[in-house]
């Protein structure tokens, strides 16, 4: 019913101030707004709609994809069997220290006089502490020799084992735990780049089953040998001898590592889409951030990972609550726990053989159907896993843990291809690096938080129920929603090495014109919102270029994907021919692009003199280099020579401008960017600022400028972009953009001419 209205709360058009034409015009005005709103938005998403299918390219030419069959044989011959079985080996070993950690957590526990979640903790957290060492083990699987990289982390891992067989307390075994976890980082991030640089693309499924099937195998006879030695030895002690026998097979093994090849990076990728191996002579150094942001925009390896991450919840402390649950519920003993842990490896080792070509079957025929298998296989886990915690004995308890082992072991063993296959090959390091942190630490080390706090309060059993139920079920719908992206990830991999290709090609045919600087492809996203589709140009030595359009259109963001202050989501930037799209902002400024932010670019507190100085930072070890450069900056603005010990934030407009240009020109730019030169300064100011940078140009400097006045630009710029709405509408003579009326106007009133 309607609510009945006072005559105070009825007020007509005709009372409202300005009578029925003004409450008329405001809403029409406000409708418009609204309309104009909705149209934007929808402009947009369509926008980002066509730039997500502009990159899909048919099947056959994605790589790998499409290809003949290729046998093992020959794909193990192809880099040399060396590799794998070193690879293999070491992380065999990781598979026995981690099954004699479970196996002999009871008596670890009861030697050093530990709760349950304590040493669930301790068991599970190594995951944790695997993470301290998954970024600078990918850093340096990305920038250097991984050979020595394996070979000094195998080192470390044997001495971290055996150092845990020497532990006098529960504090150090914590300890050497610490030092395992760190140790065993390099498996994911540098084994996996090594393993995909080095084997064709058709054989990776098979060699990672392989690989899976080696640690099985180990994995199998490790339960029943680690409860062998343990109780021969006897005693208290004698869960220490099979951590100190460990450690010397395990040092073997990583001293050969050090003698392996190093092969070309991407090179399977590039013989599959080009043909040929495009080699980068000279690699610029990675940042980590950037290499984060990029990856976290590969849809299929950020979907994997949080799926991955979920099911490590349960997946890293089921192995320790189930043992714990043999023993305090069904009362059995270390060796039939070995037992119980050698049958499952041996069930899981005669399935694995057969996931590996299946996979690389569906992934030559259709990618998207290779990555939906692992979702499909692990779901019926969260139906198995209820049914197997209240089976009334031993024996069934263990007979129907088998089919879920098998799943997630035969999943959990394709990861490696999945992620290597979409991530771009430069970045392969840091992408298992990102992988480990959301499987080993959200997973691992939240689920033995978790897992700890319930057993402590409850018991194993409702650990595994309320951590195993809806961890897989997450994880397998997860996977399965990451087989729609896949293809599309693909693409953009083709993409980049085509670009790539061309371009190396472009500077062997002219090697005296590379451009200073590249923008090729770059789509930019805050979020989920695109605002750079697509954009690129170039700029000459020397060159001064102008980027115009209207407000939002995207310029100010160009700006800070070429100087390292934002990632792209796709494309790249070079400097002299290289590609710098991965480079921290620090690092390219030592290589030459700086930029002069918009607004404020000074610190107000701080003097004029102290400014310089901060800005000089980089040179305090050279004083006379340093004060050659203020002594030209200074006189470049005479303005500020009488004010250096004046306040910053107390010059105008004009002269923080100049202090901010000369903050910058202390470093001897090699690529000058601008944003907003004469945003709110006086028009003398502006002529001032002007004369400088026509000064800067005489001397050879290369610039690209962000200007709002057209007339500015005009009067600057050799050449000139215009962008609207995040995409690039004209690149030419500046003086041609002059002519053209309709981006003229839309420079000067908006799209719309007001």
């Amino acid at each position: 019913m309607p609510t009945p209205q006072t005559p105070g709360d009825r007020v007509s058009a005709k009372h409202m101030p300005g009578g029925p034409e003004l409450a008329t015009t405001s809403a029409s005005s406000a409708a418009g707004l609204a309309s104009g709103l909705i149209e934007a938005e929808a402009e947009r998403r369509r926008r980002q709609a066509e730039a997500q299918r502009e990159v899909l390219f048919a099947d056959e030419l994605l790589p790998g994809v499409g290809e003949e069959q290729l046998s093992l044989r020959r794909g193990l011959a192809a880099g040399g069997s060396a590799t794998f079985l070193t690879l293999t080996a070491l992380a065999a070993m990781d598979e026995l220290e981690s099954a004699a950690l479970s196996v002999l957590a009871p008596d670890i526990r009861d030697a050093f006089g530990m709760s349950n979640g304590a040493i669930v903790f301790i068991s599970a957290a190594a995951g944790a502490f695997l993470v301290l060492g998954a970024l600078p083990m990918g850093w340096f699987a990305d920038r250097c020799r991984r050979s020595r990289v394996i070979g000094w982390a195998g080192v470390a891992f044997s001495a971290m084992v055996f150092a845990g067989g020497l532990a006098a307390n529960a504090f150090l075994f914590f300890l050497a735990r610490f030092g395992v976890g760190v140790a065993k980082s390099s498996t994911l991030p540098v084994h996996g780049s090594m393993l995909a640089d080095t084997y064709p693309i058709g054989v990776r499924g098979r060699l990672s089953a392989l690989g899976a099937s080696a640690g099985r195998i180990t994995g199998a006879l490790s339960p029943l040998a680690v409860g062998g030695i343990a109780a021969l030895a006897g005693g208290n002690d004698g869960w220490r001898w099979p951590f100190l026998i460990l450690g010397l097979p395990a040092l073997a093994v990583a001293m050969w590592a050090f003698r392996l090849p190093e092969p070309a990076r991407g090179q399977h990728e590039m013989r599959s889409v080009l043909g040929e191996v495009v080699k980068d002579v000279q690699p610029m150094p990675i940042s980590v951030e950037a290499a984060f942001a990029r990856l976290m925009r590969v849809r299929t390896l950020k979907t994997v990972i949080m799926a991955f991450a979920a099911l490590g919840f349960s997946l890293f402390t089921g192995g320790v609550l189930t043992n714990l649950w043999l023993e305090d519920h069904y009362g059995m003993s270390s060796f039939g726990r070995g037992v119980v842990g050698s049958v499952s490896g041996v069930a899981v080792l005669a399935v694995l053989p057969f996931v590996g070509p299946r996979y690389d079957r569906l992934y030559r025929r259709d990618p998207s159907r290779a990555l939906a298998l692992l979702g499909y296989l692990i779901l019926p886990v969260a139906v198995l896993t209820p049914i197997q915690w209240f089976m009334p004995n031993a024996a069934a308890f263990a007979a129907v843990g088998i089919p879920s082992l098998i799943l997630m072991s035969a999943s959990f063993a394709m990861v490696g291809p999945v992620t290597q296959s979409v991530v771009p090959y430069r970045l392969r390091g840091l992408g298992s690096a990102l992988s480990a942190i959301y499987i080993f630490f959200v997973g691992a080390t939240g689920g033995a938080l978790i897992a700890a706090l319930i057993i402590s309060a409850y018991d194993p059993r409702v650990a595994v129920l309320a951590l195993g139920i809806p961890a897989t079920a997450v994880g397998g719908f997860l996977i399965v929603r990451s087989s729609s992206f896949i293809k599309n990830d693909l693409s953009l991999v083709v993409q980049e090495l085509r670009e790539e290709l061309e371009e190396r090609d472009r500077q062997l045919e002219d090697p005296e014109n590379i451009p200073v600087l590249q923008v090729r492809n770059i789509d930019f996203s805050y979020g989920h919102v695109q605002v750079l589709f697509d954009v690129g140009f170039e700029v000459r030595r020397g060159e001064t270029l102008a980027l115009l359009g209207t407000n939002g259109a995207g310029k100010s963001t160009i700006l800070k994907a070429i100087c390292g202050l934002g990632t792209p989501s796709r494309g790249v930037v070079r400097l002299n021919g290289r590609t710098i799209t991965y480079v921290s902002p620090e690092q390219r400024g030592r290589y030459g692009v700086h930029l002069l932010p918009g607004g404020k670019g000074v610190f107000p507190g701080m003097t004029v003199q102290e400014n310089l100085e901060m800005a000089a930072f980089r040179m305090r070890r050279d004083p006379e280099h340093r004060d050659r450069r203020f002594a030209y900056v200074l006189d470049l603005f005479p303005d500020l020579k009488d004010r250096r010990s004046q306040l910053a934030g107390s010059l105008s407009g004009g002269q923080q401008q100049m202090l901010a240009l000369s903050m910058v020109l202390i470093h001897e730019p090699e690529v000058l960017l601008i944003d907003e030169l004469s945003l709110g300064l006086a028009p003398v100011v502006v002529q001032h600022l002007l004369a400088i940078i026509e000064r800067l140009k005489t001397d050879g400097l290369t610039i690209v400028i962000v200007e709002q006045s057209l007339n500015i630009a005009l009067a600057l710029a050799d050449r000139a972009v215009f962008l609207e709405k995040g995409q690039v509408r004209f690149t030419g003579p500046a003086r041609e953009l002059a002519e053209r009326d309709d981006l003229a106007r839309a420079v000067f009133l908006g799209r719309e001419g007001g």
